[in-house]
């Protein structure tokens, strides 16, 4: 079984208008929910084999909350600078391009394009925005390679997001 785990970014900060968008920080918000989703996330179990964010500050930021929970180094988490306005295609070229050997990937990035990708593995629903710091996620039992993760084998089984616990 193979299993993807899309992670939006937790909320960002607009109050210094000079910063680049790909160096915007955390908000208070996003500081309070990163932390909180990830020992959520731990606490379920989740033993992810990697983490892969987007080089974007709020994106690494919220990777690293997740990291922490999850007894892993910041510095194990994978920079993938083109999850940074990516598309869907980019972000399945991705998925199909992973490490074999992993089995449960966690990918830590943005919208749209979370929410698109979501799509594509949605059966009988429809997800119209996925919320900062909400999760996807995505799992596909007959997958043996990263290739083969596709729907309709592939299906979203778990969204989570902060609203849900605050």
């Amino acid at each position: 079984m193979k299993k993807i785990t899309l992670v939006r970014h937790a909320k960002s900060s607009w109050s210094d208008l000079s910063l680049r968008d790909h160096d915007r920080p955390l908000n208070g918000r996003g500081r309070r929910d990163a932390p909180f989703m990830a020992k959520m996330m731990a606490s379920k179990g989740w033993a992810p084999d990697a983490l892969v964010s987007s080089t974007a500050k709020r994106a690494f930021t919220t990777a690293s909350h997740f990291a922490q929970a999850l007894g892993q180094e910041p510095g194990a988490i994978v920079k993938e600078e083109r999850i940074y306005e990516s598309d869907s295609a980019t972000i399945i070229h991705l998925i199909s391009n992973l490490k074999e050997e992993w089995e449960h990937v966690v990918f830590f990035g943005h919208n749209p394009t979370f929410t698109n990708v979501a799509n594509l593995f949605y059966k009988d629903d429809y997800l119209s925005n996925l919320p900062t710091c909400g999760i996807v996620e995505i799992e596909d039992t007959q997958a043996v390679n990263w290739s083969d993760f596709a729907p309709p084998t592939a299906i979203v089984t778990t969204i989570h997001f902060p609203k849900q616990y605050f």
